[in-house]
């Protein structure tokens, strides 16, 4: 669409060169002007009669007797000349890129002394100025037969230039800008105002009325193709084992959202180069984010809609635990910074959440997102909103800076401010920000609803076995396979912080749920006890297998598992003294569910409960 920054590069290097070559000659006319109107002034002085006539121009009276040349005229025919090889480049004609500047040339041209005139003054200069020995120069130095033809062809800047069209204005704009300063530094206060007309205003002009229509129109097109093509959201089918936060080292970012990407930064450029007109760039940008982030609101919808998951993260109580959750400070803004007091805080949180999740079983497999390919592409969709979220504050911030320099420099004399945005840009970047955060949260309670969806088949098994299993639970093993391919398959997506944030809460749920089980059990062996345990390990060794969780804290959560359980191989007398030593490790409730559950072999006392009870009253 744009042209490649070669062809930017090659425009400002071109065009800079011949400005600055149109500067040194006009500075040496100036100084001819100078003169010139000086002993032109000094005659008409001396040939003028003391009574002169009301409407007496000394400035018509000069003009004449120079033959019409003047420091203005010169200027004019020199900046008519730079527009006509402008309007080549960028494929335009004055008329249709500016009627302003036409008629600016126009006005100015005008002032040009009649063939009578000239033919009355002997020593009268006129001016004319042409590329043409430039051009012809350039073309011979590359080599190009086209040179002969240079006449009839135009200024022939194809041949020295990769690409020519409308997206060329942003690359001449700066050249023009430093040009129109140059000019106005070197001009005599009578013609100031010149230098703010003609070729600067004919640039502005087009840019205003030719290039940001064409832009708007053209973007508009292209993003609205990105987004609705069927490959925009789907994550890259051979992306990286292990994820790369750059998109150059291979980052799966969203197809749909790196045309985004590319749009950014072409306007960034574009800011940079003319921040006169950022705003409305800006504002162009905006309209294509918020069409983009629509397209990937209805993309989270189609995976979300009508699962648990997404109905429980906009439940108050659990939107709220979850924000205070130490887990959540991973997530971008770090919705749980300012809760991470203490760790004993921290296990209250987690045991409350718990509790919730829990209290909504049976939890049927309907309501679960079964399909991993969804699950991978909220992974890819959460980072891909991340990645364009930052973009859209660099762009931010750079136009900030864009609208501090149009104010701090008045020199350019700008008669057109550039329009803020109506609405700031950091409000997009928090709106990618908040779906990309409600795409992990969705994955990490998804995954606990998993893990109770199928620790809730203890409740219905029975530990009274025969023999010693070699192997895990069925519902255990089916488990453990399930987040390890989940795991590999958002590895590419997701960084490590934010693949243990969503596999992180499995463990406290897991954990939760095994002890809660036991309140339903009427009775379990010695070899129920073992395949418990063995049930707890398969998880753990499961959960430590994934990159930057912590494995400690698994590994004591699933200890605790294993010390309740086998609390049940002691005799009463010694599961007593254990919970004298040991009050706070388990609750009264859980340390009463011990005692209820039918242990063959072993003795209760009929006042087994008082006696626990006893011990917690002290």
């Amino acid at each position: 669409m744009a042209p490649t920054g070669r062809a930017q590069a090659a425009t400002r290097e071109l065009l800079d060169s011949i400005l600055d070559t149109v500067v040194r000659i006009f500075e040496n006319h100036v100084v001819i002007g100078e003169i010139l109107e000086s002993k032109s002034t000094h005659q008409i002085e001396v040939n003028t009669p003391r009574s002169r006539p009301t409407d007496w121009n000394p400035d018509s009276e000069a003009s004449q007797v120079t033959g019409g040349y003047s420091i203005g005229f010169s200027l004019t025919v020199l900046q008519s000349e730079c527009q006509q090889f402008i309007c080549e480049i960028l494929r335009a004609t004055p008329e249709a890129a500016s009627a302003d500047a036409a008629v600016q040339t126009a006005r100015l041209a005008s002032k040009a002394p009649s063939k009578e005139k000239r033919d009355r003054s002997e020593d009268g200069l006129t001016f004319a100025f042409r590329f043409t020995e430039t051009t012809i120069s350039i073309h011979n130095q590359g080599g190009s037969r086209r040179g002969r033809n240079v006449l009839q062809e135009g200024y022939g800047s194809a041949t020295v230039l990769p690409e020519q069209g409308i997206y060329l204005a942003a690359s001449i704009y700066r050249p023009v800008l430093q040009f129109t300063d140059k000019v106005a530094a070197m001009l005599p206060k009578k013609y100031a105002q010149l230098g703010n007309d003609g070729l600067l205003s004919f640039v502005e002009n087009f840019v205003k009325d030719h290039f940001l229509p064409t832009m708007f129109v053209d973007y508009r097109k292209s993003v609205q193709q990105a987004i609705s093509s069927p490959a925009a959201f789907r994550p890259k089918a051979h992306a990286a084992s292990t994820y790369t936060p750059l998109v150059e080292k291979g980052r799966p970012v969203l197809q749909g959202l790196l045309a985004i990407d590319f749009l950014a930064k072409e306007v960034l450029g574009w800011a940079q180069a003319m921040p006169k007109f950022a705003g409305d760039l800006v504002k162009y940008v905006q309209t294509f984010l918020e069409r983009t982030y629509e397209r990937c609101r209805t993309s989270y919808m189609e995976a979300v809609l009508e699962k648990q998951s997404y109905m429980l993260i906009g439940r108050y109580d659990i939107e709220k635990l979850m924000r205070l959750d130490p887990a959540s400070s991973c997530l971008p803004n770090s919705l749980g910074q300012s809760n991470m007091d203490s760790n004993a805080g921290s296990v209250e949180v987690e045991l409350e959440l718990s509790d919730l999740l829990l209290a909504l079983r049976p939890i049927k497999q309907e309501n679960l997102i079964r399909d991993d390919n969804k699950l991978i592409l909220l992974a890819s969709l959460s980072d891909s909103l991340e990645y364009v979220a930052d973009l859209i504050e660099r762009l931010g911030q750079i136009n900030s800076r864009a609208s501090i320099q149009i104010e701090e420099t008045p020199k350019y004399h700008h008669t057109r401010t550039s329009s803020a945005p109506t609405r700031d840009l950091a409000s997009f970047a928090d709106e990618y920000r908040k779906l990309a955060i409600d795409c992990l949260k969705v994955l990490r309670v998804e995954m606990q609803l998993e893990t109770i969806f199928h620790m809730q088949e203890m409740a219905t098994r029975e530990y009274l076995e025969d023999l010693d299993a070699e192997e895990p639970d069925d519902f255990i093993i089916s488990l453990t396979s399930q987040i390890m391919r989940r795991d590999e398959a958002m590895a590419p997506f997701l960084e490590c912080p934010k693949r243990n944030y969503i596999f992180g809460g499995i463990c406290s749920i897991a954990a939760n749920a095994s002890i809660k089980a036991l309140a339903d059990m009427r009775s379990i062996n010695l070899f129920g006890v073992q395949q418990i345990c063995r049930n707890s390990i398969a998880l753990e060794q499961a959960l430590a297998a994934i990159p930057s969780i912590n494995s400690e804290a698994v590994q004591q959560r699933l200890d605790r598992v294993r010390t309740y359980y086998e609390l049940l191989n002691m005799p009463f007398e010694a599961l007593l003294a254990f919970i004298v030593e040991h009050e706070h490790v388990f609750t009264t409730a859980e340390y009463a569910n011990l005692l209820k559950v039918q242990v063959p072999g072993r003795a209760i006392p009929a006042d087994a409960q008082d006696r626990v009870s006893e011990i917690f009253s002290h």
